[in-house]
């Protein structure tokens, strides 16, 4: 049968979790389709927010950290609908770099503002994360002038915007007679002089993420902004963290889909049962893993290597395990699944979604692999 997504390690406070749930099931679930082809759900992701669906990993006045909660909370409303479970994770992960910023211009009333909806943010990192891993090169290039400095460049891909709205951003300083070449990470506000957001072509889906091109022109930055310089060690010690509560999308996109097996069960499972990957073992394998990653959520700011290898695999496992569940879910509904109206159609392209945002299926290899043969003794 279904399941209500469970903690292994913890029972999560449950009037969170009711009324995630209630908007999950209610009005979310009433546009999804909507949402899947272009409408961004600004009302549904400030009613999340008002409830602490996107705060629970930070520290606040009223309560402690909990990064399991955080991401059992972002895996309700993915069950439903993986875009906003993807904006979800922007949210939360703009609120992580603004508390941990330790600037007082980020870490006051604009990150309350943050962590209450009145204010709607994304992340800028997918191309300073392929730059690190060496994958491509960065786009936004800083030069230092008197009171901050001067950003220019272009990324094609950044989500959860719109106008008022902003993002966390890395760009590489030139390097001058006076230092060494660095990087610097600052809060982007949509609105800004020399900011510009330009439409992306179509997806195949998920279309209301809020997704747009972002183009500097000599856009100032000053102090005030600054999140992190130089910015490597900022990274380092919120990685794991970073990748970590993207598990949150993965496996509520996987157990979407294995609710749509057990939905047809009744009628198709004398010959669904002929079939790889059934729900119960695809339930199993599932509560493994999100075990597995209530586990990593209680120590989400260790920067060992080892801990940084885990949390890159059990990111890579969940993308591998939620593409093989929305597959195995379209084999099991048979030509309903196939409609476009589909609710499987959608969560098969959500997957894909989880397997190639950053980071993707190949970059986590990539960068298991390299972190491994650093780990091996010489």
């Amino acid at each position: 049968m279904p399941q209500h997504l469970a903690s292994p390690s913890a029972e999560a406070p449950t009037a969170l979790m009711a009324a995630i749930e209630a908007i999950a099931q209610g009005p979310l679930k009433q546009q999804v389709d909507a949402i899947d082809r272009g409408l961004y759900p600004q009302l549904i992701m400030r009613d999340l927010a008002r409830v602490g669906a996107m705060s629970a990993h930070l520290d606040t006045d009223t309560q402690g950290a909990d990064y399991g909660l955080a991401i059992r909370a972002m895996a309700e409303v993915s069950r439903v609908c993986g875009a906003t479970g993807f904006m979800m994770w922007c949210q939360a992960v703009c609120g992580l770099y603004l508390q941990q910023s330790g600037n007082p211009a980020l870490t006051g009333s604009l990150l309350q503002a943050h962590i209450e909806g009145r204010g709607l943010g994304g992340t800028a990192l997918s191309n300073p994360m392929k730059s690190y891993a060496q994958i491509e090169g960065m786009l936004l290039r800083a030069r230092a002038v008197e009171g901050g400095y001067r950003v220019s460049g272009t990324l094609p891909w950044v989500s959860n915007l719109g106008p008022g709205q902003y993002c966390g951003a890395i760009a590489s300083v030139n390097s001058d007679a006076d230092g060494e070449p660095h990087e610097i990470m600052f809060l982007l506000h949509c609105d800004a002089p020399g900011v510009e957001l330009r439409e992306c072509p179509s997806f195949s889906g998920m279309e209301g993420t809020g997704t747009y091109a972002l183009r500097l022109t000599e856009h100032f930055v000053g102090a005030d902004q600054l999140i992190a310089d130089p910015t490597r060690p900022f990274i380092a010690s919120i990685r794991a963290a970073f990748v970590m509560l993207q598990c949150g999308m993965a496996v509520g996109v996987t157990q979407g889909a294995i609710d749509s097996i057990w939905a047809v069960e009744g009628q198709l499972g004398h010959v669904n049962q002929f079939l790889d990957d059934r729900p119960d073992a695809l339930q199993a394998e599932l509560d493994e893993l999100t075990a597995r990653v209530m586990q990593l959520a209680e120590t989400p700011f260790d920067t060992s290597q080892e801990f940084f290898i885990d949390v890159l695999d059990a990111r890579a496992h969940g993308a591998e395990l939620c593409l093989r569940a929305a597959q195995s879910a379209l084999m099991h509904q048979g030509a309903r699944g196939y409609l476009l109206s589909s609710e499987v159609q959608r969560r098969v392209r959500e997957s894909h979604f989880v397997a190639i945002v950053t980071p993707a299926i190949k970059h986590l290899r990539k960068e298991i692999a390299r972190l491994s043969a650093e780990e091996m003794p010489a």
